[in-house]
This record gives structure tokens, C-alpha cells and sequence, in this order.
């Protein structure tokens, strides 16, 4: 939570001076009606006109509204959509504090439709959240898909063909991130045949061929293996899914592989996969 945010606190003491004084002013504000039973009526100039003059300046604008949903719903490049999000990494470098502002108005705004502007499988990992990671995006922005080691499976695939054939997202990006236990667990598997409990080891079964074909190529096993599965998903959506393959084609689309640093918390794109 940003600075902004923080309430003031009060002590003790302070809270019953505070008590004393509402009471005081409930017995005074008693007194004033007994001895003036007929309040006057607020002419034009009195709190009630005021208070509807602050609620007319709280109002947002019916222009204003109209034209940023326009702006939401025309089509973005994928160029713009990826330099948008190496934007908003930036500024979560810069401060990771940032607050998103002035949610209300924008979930009335969305609540007719969904107009997201860029795709993003990554990793359940609690440390791994998008909307922070890209800049405090707020609602309506990214169309986050989540599993434990940013595996392209069904799920993880029909979501991403939603998000880009009827929702017009122009940009995919596929986000592994360092310390990934996920891939971690796969390269035990193949480097020391560590048996997986659980449902745990049918879940990293499809990062198994890429720690197999990483294993040996790098020292930092593990490291390469979270770039290679971030770019083995991204190659893959292209390959199984000829519906966004199609819109890649098109030049409607972008497929991006990245690599999230979850203790400098900089993002790392890499080469878009080509059509």
C-alpha cells in the first residue's frame, strides 16, 4: 500500500478527548433545537447547495467516460502492447508502492464487456502477480492465465485462443520467473529420478522434455530451464493452436517468451516467436 493510503492513527487518550467533545457538541447541537424548533431552509447558498455542487463536481463527465471506453476498445498493435507492459515493468521497478487508483469507476466501466490488451501465462507462485509486475495495470487490462510452472496445457491453450480470437489481444506473453519450483521439481526428476508426490509429478510432465533436452548445456541447470519452458510454451502455442497461429500470420498478434526476476523484479523479453 502506497503512502497515500495510510489512515491516521489515534491514541487512547486522544479518542476520549474526541469521545468527550462529540458529546459535548450532541448536548449543544440538543440546546440549539429546543430553543429553535423551525430550522431555516437552505437557500441556494447553504450546505445543501454545496453538498450537491460537490456531488455534481465528483460526477465523471459523460465525454469523458465515453471517450475512454473508445480509446479501450480500439484495437492496439502488438508492438505497442509489448512496449506498454516493458513500460509498466519499469515503473514497478521504480516503485513497487504504486497504488491502482479509482477501481469503482473503472469496474462500472467493464461491466458491459472485457476489452484486454495483453495475454499472460505464468506461474501460480504467490511472488508472480502480473497486474503488479506490469505497473499496477488495472481491471480490464491483462488476461492472466496461472498454473504452477507456466504449462501450456488445454486449459492454459483454449484460454489463450479466447483471449485472442474474441477478445482481439494482441499480444501473448509466456512468463517464467527465477526460483520457479515448478521447474526446480522437473529437473530433480531428470537429473536425480526424485519421485514426485501426489498429483505433482503429472503436473510438471510436460516441462520434463525441456529439463531433459537443457540438462548438461548450462551450469545454472535449473536457470536455463525456466528460459527454455518460458520458450518451449510460447513455440508450442504457435504449433497446437492454428487459430492463433492464423492471427500471427496476420501480423494481429504477437507470441513473446519472458523471464521474470522476482528479487530485482525486471522482466526479460525475448525474440518473439516468428510465424
Amino acid at each position: 500500500m502506497c503512502d497515500a493510503c495510510d489512515t491516521v492513527k489515534l491514541d487512547r487518550r486522544g479518542l476520549m478527548k474526541l469521545a468527550g467533545f462529540g458529546l459535548a457538541a450532541t448536548a449543544l447541537a440538543s440546546s440549539a433545537q429546543a430553543s429553535d424548533p423551525a430550522p431555516k431552509k437552505a437557500d441556494g447558498h447553504g450546505a445543501d447547495a454545496h453538498a450537491a455542487d460537490a456531488h455534481a463536481a465528483e460526477a465523471p463527465a459523460p465525454k469523458a467516460k465515453a471517450a475512454a471506453h473508445a480509446e479501450a476498445s480500439s484495437p492496439m498493435s502488438p508492438d505497442k502492447a509489448l512496449a506498454k507492459l516493458k513500460e509498466g515493468n519499469k515503473r514497478f521497478i521504480a516503485d513497487a508502492n504504486a497504488c491502482a487508483a479509482d477501481l469503482v469507476s473503472r469496474r462500472e466501466e467493464l461491466a458491459g464487456g472485457q476489452h484486454p490488451w495483453a495475454i499472460v501465462l505464468t506461474c501460480s507462485d504467490s511472488r508472480v502477480t502480473p497486474e503488479l509486475v506490469f505497473g499496477g495495470t488495472t481491471l480490464g487490462e491483462l488476461f492472466v492465465i496461472r498454473n504452477a510452472g507456466n504449462v501450456l496445457d488445454t486449459g492454459a491453450l483454449g484460454t489463450i485462443e479466447y483471449g485472442a480470437e474474441h477478445l482481439h489481444a494482441p499480444l501473448i506473453v509466456v512468463m517464467g520467473h527465477k526460483k520457479c519450483g515448478a521447474v526446480s521439481a522437473a529437473c530433480d526428476v531428470v537429473k536425480a529420478g526424485t519421485k514426485l508426490p501426489g498429483s505433482i509429478g503429472k503436473m510438471v510432465e510436460p516441462i520434463l522434455p525441456v529439463a531433459l533436452a537443457t540438462l548438461y548445456k548450462s551450469e545454472d541447470f535449473v536457470g536455463q530451464t525456466i528460459l527454455e519452458n518460458a520458450r518451449s510454451g510460447a513455440a508450442r502455442i504457435m504449433e497446437e493452436s492454428p487459430m492463433v497461429a492464423h492471427l500471427v500470420h496476420e501480423g494481429k498478434v504477437k507470441i513473446v517468451p519472458a523471464v521474470y526476476d522476482i528479487s530485482t523484479g525486471e522482466v526479460e523479453f525475448y525474440k518473439p516467436v516468428m510465424s
